[in-house]
């Protein structure tokens, strides 16, 4: 069948993306299903930093690839051996499949799948297939999702089956920013009720962690983002202070909102000043966790005995070290109880073709989640 695809032919392209157009929608060719895969329609796919960093080179993929990890999509075809879904089943994108047989999988930690990870670099799905062609040649599939699409085939194990009775512009946050923002604060971190917490970078990502925070019972919330447009935002959706990142004195002004320092401080900004910044606002005793992505060269200095002296915790988080099938319905079910506002989070709905602009408004920072919206 022919779907629409968002086409990244080459990384590195510069900004301004509105100039530069580094991403083609183009008509592709897409295969039936195999074995333990489906195609699915997608219905709304948010527009992820993931996405510009391999647009700007910080996560080198191979290309071409049709980018989207993000969304919300409705079954069309079951291939074989797929015996839970149906066509016209609500199913929630997970961009890292879960083998459920190696080592991590059997521990319980999905996330860190080690077949999942090798097909991910490799840009195949989970069974190692291609089923995007562009003029008889293999488009790579990013994550194995590529929703900035009319159609995909995924894997089984990249999706998640959910209630159909939502708006999926709010239901496509839940497989990313959600995931990983919540899950950094509630799953990797355990943050206990009555915690200080400080939120260091204040994207979708970020602000969703801000959102789990809320709803995990931190006593005071402090947002940190060199961009102080978003403090306005970070108030309303529950931190009780702002402080700009672009001020030297940053991590003494958490300091002393914290009294000494927050027990934990989470980093989603994806640079080394901004790590560095939530570690030295990291009380004694307490817990830094970071979920970004920052370029693979960058490297972290910090005085290795504090690990020790002042007995500090320092975390990485993949995919809020989630349990997707678990932790997506728990998450929905806090949306649909009011405690967990991530339609909140939404800032712009946007067609396909405005994908350009949209990673230009998320370079920028204009912007907090974006969602695409496919008729």
């Amino acid at each position: 069948m022919q779907t629409r695809i968002a086409l990244l032919p080459q990384m590195g392209i510069p900004r301004p993306y509105t100039d530069t157009l580094p991403l083609q929608i183009t008509d592709a060719e897409l295969d039936p299903p195999g074995p333990e895969e489906v195609c699915v329609r997608i219905l709304a796919a948010g527009v992820c930093h993931s996405d510009l960093s391999v647009i700007n080179g910080d996560r080198p993929r191979p290309t071409p690839i049709a980018l989207g990890h993000e969304g919300v999509a409705e079954v069309v075809q079951c291939g074989e051996m797929v015996g839970d879904l149906s066509p016209g089943d609500r199913v929630a994108l997970v961009f890292v499949p879960s083998c459920g047989h190696c080592p991590t999988c059997a521990e319980g930690r999905p996330a860190l799948c080690e077949p999942g990870l090798v097909v991910n670099s490799k840009g195949t799905l989970l069974s190692g297939a291609i089923r995007i062609h562009l003029e008889g040649q293999p488009v790579l599939h990013h994550l194995g999702i590529s929703c900035f699409a009319d159609y995909a085939v995924c894997h089984r194990a990249s999706l998640v089956k959910i209630d159909a009775d939502m708006d999926p512009v709010q239901q496509a946050v839940f497989g990313c920013a959600v995931l990983t923002g919540c899950g950094a604060i509630l799953n990797t971190a355990r943050l206990r009720m009555g915690e200080q917490v400080a939120v260091v970078g204040l994207g979708g990502v970020g602000l969703a962690a801000l959102l789990g925070a809320r709803a995990g019972g931190a006593r005071k919330i402090i947002a940190v983002d060199a961009n102080p447009s978003k403090a306005e935002v970070a108030l309303q959706l529950g931190a009780d202070h702002f402080v700009d990142a672009r001020d030297p004195e940053a991590a003494s002004q958490i300091r002393a909102l914290s009294q000494g320092g927050v027990e934990l401080a989470a980093e989603f900004a994806g640079v080394m000043p901004a790590l560095e910044l939530a570690i030295a606002a990291t009380r004694r005793g307490g817990r830094t966790v970071t979920a970004a992505l920052p370029n693979p060269n960058d490297r972290l200095s910090l005085q290795a005995a504090t690990l020790v002296t002042e007995e500090r915790a320092l975390l990485g988080s993949y995919v809020g070290s989630s349990v997707p099938s678990r932790d997506i319905p728990n998450w929905l079910a806090m949306y649909r109880s009011g405690r967990l506002p991530v339609d909140q989070l939404v800032s712009h709905e946007i067609a396909l073709p405005e994908i350009n602009e949209a990673m230009e408004r998320l370079a920028s920072g204009a912007a907090i989640r974006q969602i695409v919206t496919f008729a």
